[in-house]
């Protein structure tokens, strides 16, 4: 995708982690995506990002604008059309609750996105978000807090296994309104540093649903938190799959 460069900084992202059946998962992929598995297991997340002084490179920081964000992703592969393997997260929904970035994501922002209404509280490491998309069709209700312990149920080695894991899927390619085009992007970040992020309390309309994962399919594995980073946003080439039908 031709968009210009958008520079800003992440003033916080939560990365919620599931590992989910590999059959179960590898359904919710169009091609040429194909399933990314850390041992045995499909790995999807809901991403939740607060991002501040966005704007394009050539514009000034005061200039920039602030919004809540969450992305439904899976980690994935593919095969890339001028060669070599791709690495990263297909992503089937944004929401925000940006108007700017709802009607120019696409064109100006990276990503189609719906809106989304966000109540959120981050204090003294606690963090409480009520979410309900504007379609009635996405919510997440959620109360976490920072903590120094990565779980040992995690399919994960160590907080060093998932960090290294999640930091090479840096492109992300999203559903559009044109079903057979991706959006893609790609995350530069300046500087990369995670903590676990315990889940006190977490109700996913997508991830509870029995139609889309049945019981036993998806299980919450581990979050992460990071906080206070620069960042840039670049457009990559878009990716496209057979018209259905």
């Amino acid at each position: 995708m031709n968009l210009p460069i958008i520079r800003g900084l992440i003033r916080r992202r939560l990365l919620i982690n599931f590992r989910v059946d590999e059959e179960v998962a590898s359904r919710l992929l169009p091609a040429p995506f194909r399933l990314k598995l850390h041992r045995g297991y499909g790995i999807a997340s809901i991403c939740l990002i607060r991002l501040e002084q966005i704007r394009p490179k050539w514009v000034p920081r005061f200039l920039g604008l602030s919004s809540e964000n969450v992305a439904h992703r899976i980690a994935v592969l593919w095969d890339n059309p001028a060669g070599g393997q791709g690495d990263g997260v297909f992503i089937p929904r944004r929401d925000t609750n940006s108007w700017l970035n709802h009607v120019t994501g696409g064109r100006i922002f990276p990503g189609e996105q719906n809106r989304a209404d966000f109540a959120v509280t981050d204090a003294a490491a606690r963090i409480t978000m009520s979410i309900h998309s504007r379609d009635k069709s996405m919510s997440i209700e959620l109360q976490a807090h920072e903590t120094d312990a990565f779980p040992t149920s995690s399919c994960f080695e160590s907080l060093a296994d998932s960090s290294s894991f999640f930091r090479t899927g840096s492109i992300g390619y999203s559903v559009t309104s044109d079903c057979c085009r991706f959006d893609g992007m790609r995350l530069e970040s300046h500087g990369w540093d995670v903590h676990p992020l315990a889940m006190d309390r977490l109700e996913s309309s997508f991830f509870d649903d029995r139609s889309i994962f049945p019981s036993g399919s998806v299980t919450l594995d581990h979050a992460l938190i990071m906080r206070n980073l620069s960042h840039e946003w670049h457009g990559v080439d878009d990716l496209r799959t057979a018209a259905k039908g």
